[in-house]
């Protein structure tokens, strides 16, 4: 019988978001047979409903696909068993999801933070590939990160390192979903510009939208977007001279907006973190496919 190296073995990768849920099955270094719906909104039984069935039709087309990974916005407990939280998802504390699943499907599966697997992702195929040391950055509606050093997800004592989005940036400022004043997802999240977006303008403003008005030039959105790109920069020079690693990835949603975004993060960054070491941010080469490809991953590695 021949066996299969863990590179080569199929694996399922199951990403949990707010409002989707996306599968698909990574044969090799190729994602096959991704499908995405809508997370359900009446708590974390149905959700993981949804995501059983998913793996049972993955697994009827590819039989051979044996391990499971599936990542969540939110943090685990110590033997990553359980979700303690996901802000984002409709009644999403203290979840069971590994004893969850495995009532479901009679199959363990390995449970991962999202950022944590698009963090493995990026460093295994895509912006961070080659590297021993890395840090992905998603900013999104959140903000994560992931810690990679030697191809492993660098997970500390208690299992919460790389939680950048709840370092406290602001002490006394907005309170985030987690419940802290000034995190730096309260004040630098897509959520958080748009929230001050709105403010500056006395109507509902999207994320989107707010970089626009930034680029052509509207004062009191200019400022908003600069702080939130001021407070990203910063919080990578501190990492830079905490951790070293040789680059940063950044992806999510807020990154998707390309040069103005990367160079305001960039200028802070070396601004931050000039005399210590040069701070090398690269963008996320694997787009919405991270959380999925970086779930089985973390099925065949973590």
């Amino acid at each position: 019988m021949t066996h299969l190296s863990l590179s080569e073995q199929l694996s399922i990768g199951v990403d949990v978001g707010g409002t989707k849920i996306a599968t698909g099955v990574l044969r090799g270094d190729e994602l096959q047979d991704r499908h995405v719906q809508p997370t359900p909104e009446t708590g974390w039984e149905a959700v993981l409903d949804v995501v059983a069935a998913q793996i049972r039709d993955l697994q009827a087309k590819h039989p051979a696909a044996r391990l499971i990974g599936v990542g969540i916005p939110g943090p685990l407990n110590s033997d990553r068993t359980r979700v303690k939280f996901a802000p984002n998802i409709y009644g999403f504390t203290d979840v069971p999801m590994v004893d969850g699943l495995l009532e479901r499907l009679s199959q363990r599966i390995v449970l991962e933070n999202d950022a944590k697997a698009a963090a493995l992702a990026e460093a295994h195929l895509g912006a961070a590939r080659g590297t021993e040391s890395s840090i992905y950055v998603t900013v999104s509606t959140g903000i994560g990160a992931g810690i990679v050093l030697n191809g492993r997800i660098w997970r500390g004592r208690h299992g919460v390192a790389g939680e950048l989005g709840h370092i406290t940036v602001m002490p006394g400022g907005p309170v985030s979903g987690a419940g802290l004043d000034g995190a730096l997802e309260a004040v630098a999240s897509g959520t958080a510009i748009a929230r001050d977006a709105s403010y500056a303008l006395n109507r509902d403003v999207t994320t989107a939208e707010a970089f626009n008005l930034a680029q052509q030039g509207h004062p009191g959105v200019r400022r908003v977007i600069a702080q939130a790109m001021k407070h990203i920069g910063v919080a990578l020079a501190d990492l830079q001279k905490v951790i070293d690693p040789e680059v940063f990835v950044i992806g999510g949603g807020v990154a998707s907006v390309g040069d103005y975004f990367f160079h305001g993060v960039q200028a802070a960054a070396d601004e931050y973190a000039k005399g210590f070491a040069p701070v090398t941010i690269r963008r996320a080469q694997l787009g919405p496919d991270a959380g999925v490809i970086g779930a089985a991953l973390a099925a065949r590695y973590g």
